[in-house]
């Protein structure tokens, strides 16, 4: 597949010029696509950013050259663009676990990081039910905001949601919801983060609803600009698939907007939905 092909030119590109210097700007020339939407898609199907993964890459061929050569130290830290020894060595400890000068001695256990090649998983279950929504109005949506470890967020969320529902705070938001409904977003919402794909240690999860009068002087607002969204059904089967499977070969870029995870009321055709922010690629 084309978009296959283009990740990996991207990565041959990246060992071509891993001594020198690596243009974002090429980077999203060879990927067919914008910087901003590259980095993202990148971090979430390799799961370390695209400047961690460059990081790494040099520590690992800095550490082979330290170990098979008497070349100064500090030219190694130049030619993997360090500008002193001091930061080289800051960074070489975080990665290694040790100096770099203690790295020539036999013995010493170093990590080697290889480089990353994307392949396509065949799988028998491939369809995903999808359908494309636009709201063309601001979202305003009330509630309160939680920090959520991104490893722990499967196991973080739903514990949030159980003591909503038992300090009655849950029972609040339905009080409120629903009473004008305006498009098919109308639930109880967990807004993931500021951007479709999260890349930080922790985000903010914000639990609301979707209200257009005067919040309780405990809950905050967050407002979200008119966008489109594409919409699954079965929210932890669509954040598992949604960026290594749909928007790779969907022609659409995740918009620099949160995903929205929607609980819908008893009477719904569906129990929940996940909404992910998309533009046209």
């Amino acid at each position: 597949m084309e978009w296959l092909e283009r990740m990996n030119n991207v990565l041959d590109y990246i060992e071509r010029n891993i001594e020198g210097d690596i243009n974002y700007k090429d980077i999203a020339k060879i990927a067919h696509t914008s910087e901003y939407h590259f980095s993202r898609m990148f971090s979430s199907l390799a799961g370390i950013s695209l400047s961690e993964y460059i990081r790494r890459r040099r520590l690992t061929l800095a550490a082979f050259e330290i170990q098979k050569s008497n070349v100064l130290i500090i030219d190694i830290a130049a030619k993997y663009g360090y500008e002193s020894v001091d930061s080289f060595t800051r960074a070489f400890k975080k990665t290694h676990g040790l100096t770099p000068s203690s790295a020539r001695k036999h013995g010493v256990e170093l990590k080697a990081f290889p480089k990353i090649s994307f392949q396509i998983s065949i799988k028998g279950d491939t369809e995903m039910d999808y359908r494309i929504e636009n709201i063309d109005f601001e979202l305003r949506i009330i509630g309160r905001s939680n920090p959520v470890k991104t490893a722990r967020a499967f196991k973080t969320i739903p514990t949030l949601w159980n003591s909503a529902k038992k300090d009655g705070f849950m029972q609040e938001l339905i009080d409120m919801s629903w009473e004008n409904p305006k498009c098919s977003l109308e639930g109880l919402l967990g807004i993931c983060g500021k951007e479709a794909s999260i890349t930080d240690d922790e985000f903010a999860y914000f639990m609301g609803v979707r209200y257009d009068d005067e919040p309780p002087s405990d809950m905050e607002i967050l407002t979200i600009p008119p966008n489109t969204w594409v919409v699954f059904p079965n929210i932890v089967e669509a954040w598992k698939r949604l960026y290594t499977e749909w928007v790779p070969t969907s022609g659409y870029e995740l918009a620099n907007l949160p995903c929205i995870e929607c609980y819908y009321g008893p009477k719904h055709k569906r129990k929940h939905e996940l909404w992910v922010p998309i533009i046209s690629r």
